[in-house]
Formats: structure tokens, sequence, C-alpha cells
């Protein structure tokens, strides 16, 4: 299993490289239309090569889809929670009960005492 692993990872790193080599022209990043920055007076340019702009939109694609996925399941993990917790209790007062009544009738004679 580690090998297909091993092997998956490696046709990925090498997808990876040759789209970096072969996207290493520069390309302008404007952070706003050519109008508004005329009229705001502002113009932030920044020149990258595309393999970095499109590694960084994928990038930054999945932490937004991480992010989002965290927020829609945060009722599971509260009701997980509630429910370990529940658990718990019960298992102590099950415990708790054994300890001070000894054993119940039924409980006898299912462990045949």
């Amino acid at each position: 299993m580690k090998t297909i692993r091993y092997a998956f990872w490696a046709i990925v790193a090498l997808c990876l490289i040759l789209v970096g080599l072969a996207n290493r022209e520069p390309t302008v990043l404007r952070a706003m239309p050519d109008r508004l920055a005329e009229l705001l007076g502002i113009s932030p340019v920044i020149e990258l090569p595309l393999f970095v702009v499109l590694f960084l939109g994928v990038g930054l694609g999945l932490l937004i889809g991480f992010f989002w996925e965290w927020i829609r399941e945060y009722r599971q993990r509260a009701e997980a929670r509630v429910r370990a917790r529940e658990l718990e209790q019960l298992r102590r007062e099950v415990a708790r009960t054994r300890e001070t009544e000894g054993k119940d009738d039924i409980i006898a004679l299912l462990d045949g005492n």
C-alpha cells in the first residue's frame, strides 16, 4: 500500500513540476480594473510567474473549502461531544451503582453467580 501511495505522490509531483516548467512566463496581476484604479488613484500590480498564480489559486481554494467544511460540520461535532459526555456520565453512574449496591438480581443471573 505504501508503494501505491508513493507512486501516486510521485505522479502528482511530476505533474506539478511539468505545469511549473510549462508556465514560467511572468503574469501581471491587477487588484482592480484599469478604470477603477484611475478613478481611485491606486493601482496595486504584482508580477509573478503563471505557475505561482495557478498554485496559489488552487491552494487558496483548498483552504477556503476546508474552512467551509469545518464550519458546516460544527453541529455534528458539537452533538458528538454532547453524546460522548452523556456516555461517560452513564458509564460512571453504572460503575457507581455497581459499587454501592452490589450486583443487581438480573445482572447476577446473567453473570451466573
